[in-house]
């Protein structure tokens, strides 16, 4: 086996996921799961939904208060999430 095509599998997957442009579908399901666990039950009920749109963090709520809350927050939820993403992935919250 030739040296120089060897890929660890960390690589291989890195690889993969570039060529078929799922980093935003992957964050996005990576930003789900940490939601809940990093907003705590509460705020999780009440959204409705998280979409990521060109590095843009879209996130429906149902709660008026709750938007109007979370909104002076945004760059406190934004590193948050980057920090748990392990990269500066989100430039933008948008609270909907």
């Amino acid at each position: 086996m030739n040296k120089h095509n060897e890929k660890t599998l960390k690589e291989a997957l890195h690889a993969m996921v570039d060529q078929y442009r799922l980093k935003g579908k992957l964050n996005q399901t990576r930003i789900r799961s940490h939601w809940e666990n990093m907003m705590g039950p509460s705020i999780a009920r009440y959204t409705r939904d998280i979409k990521m749109g060109r590095k843009k963090l879209y996130i429906y709520l149902d709660s008026a208060p709750l938007k109007q809350e979370l909104s002076m927050g945004k760059e406190k939820i934004r590193k948050m999430l980057n920090e748990a993403l392990g990269e500066e992935y989100i430039e933008e919250v948008v609270i909907l």
